[in-house]
């Protein structure tokens, strides 16, 4: 947006900040045969005794590569979920500032802004599962730091249009946080094409669904230079440990496989909404870009409860807004969907 201004946003206290410098900040290693005695790290070698590299700077530059973004746009974290909160501490001051979330939408947007004392804004989607823009501008004022727009959204599958998310971007007079964690199964165009455009675009990623790492926490962040820059100042000296550094890299790097992977379940998935679509107790499906479809049903407490029963775990996603009697089915290898399929169709 035209006129964006960062330091702004950011809170008098981080602006003041004078980061912590770890042993690894003041010597990065060329990879020369040096003693390293700096750390008070244990000296004997047992794959972990030394402290990781701070920044990760191996897996960043190959996520640069493959992104068409340059190093100082990326910000590792511990999971998306510590990308999202160092974003709520950088920018919004406790007890004064306030956010906007669209349910229904991912939870820990507004439990991250219950633990860090921010007022959370809602203005539910349309019923078309789309974001209210001429609303969401409406409860806007000056306090309104973060606007967060998961896209493919959880729980409802669909991704945004891209018209909505440009007028926000260019509306807002905030951060605009694109949450991308499902974009690998979309068919829509990442917005990290148009960071450079927009100056108050943030957008995260992570490898705990389509690269299949939910288990080594790494989450992703891409953003301005300004912005990443900030958030290096507050974040943990050494917040992605070694081994999920090196486990991250191997993956990474082994993006065919990781691209079969996405075109099973995306075959997967389309055998999944046929057998859905043909139960009577399912009364509509969802248009889904993600590796998961919500589907409307007669009773989702009794279906839940019946599946659970035959071994089966969803996720009933009842309580939130607009999604009254709706069960959330991720997609399973074939042979979970085959049996899947098979429990679904016995059902009475």
């Amino acid at each position: 947006m035209k006129g964006f201004d960062l330091n702004r946003l950011v809170r008098e206290s981080v602006q003041k900040l004078q980061p912590y410098s770890s042993a690894r900040d003041e010597y990065v290693s060329d990879g020369s045969e040096m003693l390293f005695l700096d750390a008070n790290e244990n000296p004997f070698d047992n794959g972990v005794n030394r402290y990781p590299d701070p920044y990760q700077r191996s897996l960043k530059s190959l996520l640069a590569e493959q992104k068409g973004v340059s190093e100082s746009q990326i910000l590792l974290g511990n999971g998306s979920d510590e990308v999202l909160d160092l974003i709520y501490r950088a920018f919004c001051e406790p007890n004064r500032d306030n956010i906007i979330t669209l349910p229904p939408t991912y939870g820990m947007y507004k439990v991250l802004s219950g633990i860090n004392a921010i007022e959370n804004r809602e203005v539910l989607l349309t019923s078309d599962f789309e974001p209210d823009v001429d609303e969401i501008l409406k409860i806007v004022d000056a306090n309104s730091k973060l606007l967060f727009i998961c896209s493919p959204n959880n729980p409802t599958g669909n991704s945004f249009k891209g018209k909505g998310i440009e007028k926000l971007l260019e509306s807002f007079n905030g951060i605009v946080v694109v949450d991308e964690a499902y974009i690998d199964f979309s068919k829509d165009e990442s917005w990290l094409s148009q960071l450079d455009k927009y100056p108050n675009l943030i957008v995260t990623q992570t490898l705990s669904k389509a690269f299949g790492l939910a288990g080594i926490r790494l989450g992703i962040c891409y953003a301005s230079e300004g912005t990443i820059g900030v958030l290096n100042k507050i974040k943990p000296p050494y917040n992605v440990n070694q081994l999920t550094q090196q486990r991250a890299l191997e993956r990474v790097l082994n993006q065919d496989l990781v691209n079969q992977e996405v075109q099973q379940i995306l075959k997967e998935r389309t055998e999944l909404i046929k057998a859905l679509d043909s139960l009577e107790f399912v009364s509509a499906l969802y248009p889904t870009d993600a590796n998961f479809v919500l589907a409307k049903v007669d009773d989702a407490n009794k279906r839940y409860q019946q599946l659970l029963d035959k071994q089966v775990v969803v996720r009933n996603r009842s309580t939130q807004p607009l999604c009254e009697n709706t069960l959330r089915f991720t997609v399973g290898t074939p042979e979970e969907n085959k049996k899947l399929i098979a429990i679904l169709k016995e059902l009475k």
